[in-house]
C-alpha cells in the first residue's frame, strides 16, 4: 500500500510506513549533507529512522550548494 506525500513541491507516492531515512536513501542523497523539514519542522538527523511519513506530509529535502 502507498501513501501520497509532497517532496520538494512534487506529489510523490511512497510505501506505507516509509521513514524519513528511507526516503532520503531512495533519493540517493549524501546523508551528511542534507537537511529535512517535515510539515515546516526540521527533522533532526537522529530522528530520521523513527520518523514515519503520513499521508499528506509536506517534505523539503535540502542540500547545500556552493557558489555565490
Amino acid at each position: 500500500m502507498t501513501v501520497q506525500v509532497t517532496v520538494n513541491g512534487v506529489a510523490t507516492d511512497v510505501a506505507e510506513d516509509t521513514s524519513v531515512a528511507a526516503l532520503v536513501a531512495e533519493r540517493g542523497g549524501r546523508h551528511d549533507r542534507i537537511a529535512v523539514a517535515r510539515n515546516g519542522d526540521v527533522v533532526p538527523r537522529s530522528g530520521w529512522a523513527a520518523t514515519r511519513l503520513a499521508p499528506g506530509d509536506d517534505l523539503e529535502i535540502l542540500a547545500p550548494t556552493a557558489g555565490g
